[in-house]
């Protein structure tokens, strides 16, 4: 390669790294906020947020969407990140961190959106989801974390087209999940795990580009025999993060 073309190389690696630099030094303020608890903390090391959130291409001028935030996590570092310049919606299960979380100094600017509805019929191990949309389009990017597992075929065919609606063209569907072995049937053990490539196929189906993967996450140690929250699994599972983009 010419000196010329290596000085290029160069140049647009220090400009990627700098459009994440700010963005980084939030994520690093974020996780040192008090409102974070050791639990929070504990996590970091197995999480890596700031490296996956840099693979996902988060800039702190987005709007982005996070599904099923749980008990915050995530938000805990997106809102303040987002604050000044972008903005964070959350969407099915945002309306429980309400009385919580956005209620805490900083988070006042989280929005909650969309109709979804979940529901698990009694004895059933996965959630149906219902949603007419997010009430929001023209997102940056879409987040789920390890979540994706949780539902149904119909309710992830749900999630799936109503991420596509709600962003924009090149918008990024951010996805992260316990890995299942391939083609494997389902058995008590693999119930909160799905299977990277059938995960690949049904977003495909819902118009998404597959653009790239992480091994961020990949844990080598995981045989992937045993249910996540084993003791000899929990904490260090193996999981898929993958990439996607509206056209």
């Amino acid at each position: 390669m010419s000196k010329i073309g290596i000085i290029a190389l160069l140049m647009v690696g220090q400009s990627a790294w700098g459009d994440f630099a700010p963005v980084r030094a939030k994520i690093e303020a974020a996780m040192e906020a008090e409102v974070r608890t050791e639990q929070d903390r504990a996590r970091d090391r197995n999480r890596m947020p700031i490296r996956t959130l840099e693979f996902f291409g988060l800039r702190d001028d987005m709007r982005a969407l996070e599904l099923l935030p749980g008990g915050g996590w995530y938000t805990k570092l997106l809102a303040p990140v987002l604050r000044e310049k972008g903005a964070l919606y959350l969407a099915i299960g945002g309306e429980r961190l309400q009385g919580t979380l956005l209620r805490e100094v900083g988070f006042d600017k989280v929005k909650v959106t969309g109709e979804a509805t979940l529901n698990r019929p009694e004895g059933a191990r996965f959630y149906d989801l219902q949603t007419t949309g997010f009430g929001v389009d023209g997102l940056d990017i879409v987040f789920t974390f390890r979540n994706y597992h949780n539902l149904t075929p119909a309710g992830r065919t749900a999630m799936n087209e109503a991420s596509f609606d709600a962003l924009k063209s090149g918008g990024v569907y951010a996805v992260v999940d316990h890995t299942r072995r391939h083609m494997e049937g389902e058995n008590n053990e693999n119930r909160r795990r799905i299977d990277p490539v059938l995960a690949i196929k049904e977003i495909q189906a819902a118009g998404f580009i597959f653009e790239d993967f992480s091994t961020l996450h990949y844990r080598a140690d995981d045989e992937l025999r045993y249910e996540v929250g084993r003791r000899s699994v929990t904490g260090n599972t193996d999981r898929w993060t993958l990439k996607f983009r509206k056209p």
